[in-house]
């Protein structure tokens, strides 16, 4: 074994190494553990470890700062000079930063930076798979088929920085996603859960409404496109929030170029952008989806710098009682735009005041309305109003006078999440959800249910 060899040990040597003006070394030490499935039987399990390496340098010039950044997996001890020396040698080759600041300084160290890395294994799911064998033998009994996967991760992130930085968090991620199909696959319907430890998702909770739904499915009814009354399930709001979140960069409202930008010039913010209570923010410290309490960005971009790693991050209201409240800032187009620094957060909370379940919801529907189970395919259409299109899934069901009386077609909708905003009557109640169609990039949100009166299904599809 290496004598450089502990995480934060290798970020330690890096920073030792380095001859560039600046310099900022991430270490992400990696865990995970895995169960799939396929008619009501396990098919693989396993367990993974990995280390990325990333290192950021910063050359000063007479014309402005320049950054290169490396990233390198399964690095040791004996790979780390030439790392180094790559990214200096990006940055010396690279023109001027848009984005440079000034490196973070004076934030306080994390106490355990010199501590071992967490890890997860199969021991995370002691209690959980016991329990969807249960699943299993009651979906056999039930007549349906259950697949799926399961999959736990665990990273701990050491940063580390030249001007003194040593930072250190630990990010728990685990997704379950469960599909119940009859078994001959003509009616099939999909629920997902996230979780931190997997000791919060009840299986045999998941089966029954799966069950439920397969039931509805039995009857078929074919409905045209149309507008129609629709309720959107919690994890089908996040997926419509968490694009616009990334569509709320400040830089390209105040151009002109996004929903957020005011006709004539500047921004929405202060605007009201719905009639109801809503209120849209991102937390680090919500309980149960918890995340970094500090910028990490291993990359440029958009809406993030790699000169702000380190900076601390606190509670944000995006919209606030209906108001567009923030738009998401690094330090460089805070100072472009006037606005305050508001990096983005890796969680995302949609609050309505709301008490009522999906279920409730359902019941209290008068006349004709849709129930969806989820959406998927979703793809930008127009930026300027962040239209976005895509397809329901895995079950739409027609609700009369608050009872499902079977299941209809898929449709492709077209949308913009922030003029349903504008247009929902009802939120439900808030509750933790996965977000089906961003659940490989976007796990923590809490959303309720939202009513839509005349939600655009815009053509019918053919899809599952």
């Amino acid at each position: 074994m290496s004598r450089v060899s502990k995480p934060h040990e290798i970020v330690e040597r890096a920073l030792e190494l380095s001859t560039a003006d600046g310099c900022v070394v991430i270490a992400d030490e990696e865990s995970s553990a895995n169960l799939r499935w396929a008619g009501n039987a396990l098919t693989t399990n396993g367990v993974t470890r990995g280390r990325t390496l990333t290192v950021i340098a910063t050359v000063d010039g007479a014309q402005g700062t320049a950054s290169g950044v490396v990233s390198r997996s399964a690095v040791t001890a004996d790979d780390l000079e030439s790392l180094v020396r790559a990214a200096e040698a990006a940055a010396r080759g690279a023109g001027p930063a848009e984005d440079a600041q000034p490196l973070v300084a004076g934030v306080p160290a994390s106490p355990d930076f010199a501590d071992a890395p967490v890890e997860t294994g199969s021991d995370v799911f002691a209690e959980f798979a016991p329990a969807l064998g249960d699943a299993f033998a009651r979906a056999r009994s039930g007549g349906r088929e259950l697949y799926g996967f399961a999959h736990h991760q665990l990273t701990s992130t050491y940063l580390g920085t030249s001007t003194g930085l040593r930072l250190r968090h630990d990010q728990p991620n685990g997704t379950l996603e469960l599909n119940a199909k009859s078994p001959d696959r003509s009616r099939s319907t999909w629920a997902g859960r996230s979780t931190r430890d997997f000791k919060d998702v009840d299986p045999a909770e998941l089966d029954a409404d799966l069950a439920q739904r397969l039931r509805w499915a039995e009857r078929r009814i074919e409905l045209p496109a149309g507008r129609y009354e629709t309720l959107l399930p919690p994890t089908a709001v996040a997926d419509l929030l968490i694009y616009q979140l990334w569509s709320s960069t400040a830089r390209d409202a105040a151009e002109g170029r996004t929903v957020f930008s005011k006709p004539g010039g500047g921004t929405r913010l202060g605007e009201r952008l719905s009639e109801l209570p809503l209120s849209l923010r991102s937390d680090p410290h919500a309980p149960g989806l918890e995340s970094a309490p500090f910028v990490i960005a291993h990359a440029s971009g958009d809406g993030a710098s790699v000169f702000d790693n380190g900076l601390p991050l606190s509670s944000t209201d995006w919209i606030r009682d209906g108001r567009l409240e923030h738009l998401t800032t690094t330090r460089h187009t805070a100072g472009l735009t006037g606005l305050p620094v508001a990096p983005a957060i890796d969680n995302l909370l949609l609050e309505g005041g709301g008490e009522r379940s999906l279920e409730e919801m359902v019941a209290a529907t008068t006349g004709r309305g849709l129930l969806l189970t989820c959406m998927w395919y979703i793809r930008e259409v127009d930026p300027a109003t962040l239209l976005l299109t895509g397809l329901t899934r895995d079950g739409v069901y027609l609700v009369e006078d608050g009872e499902v009386v079977g299941e209809v077609n898929n449709f492709r909708f077209n949308e913009s999440p922030v003029d349903l905003l504008s247009r929902a009557t009802e939120a439900g109640r808030t509750e933790k959800t996965l977000p089906r169609e961003w659940g490989d990039w976007f796990t923590r949100a809490a959303m309720p249910a939202l009513r839509i009166p005349d939600f655009n299904m815009s053509s019918v599809s053919a899809g599952v």
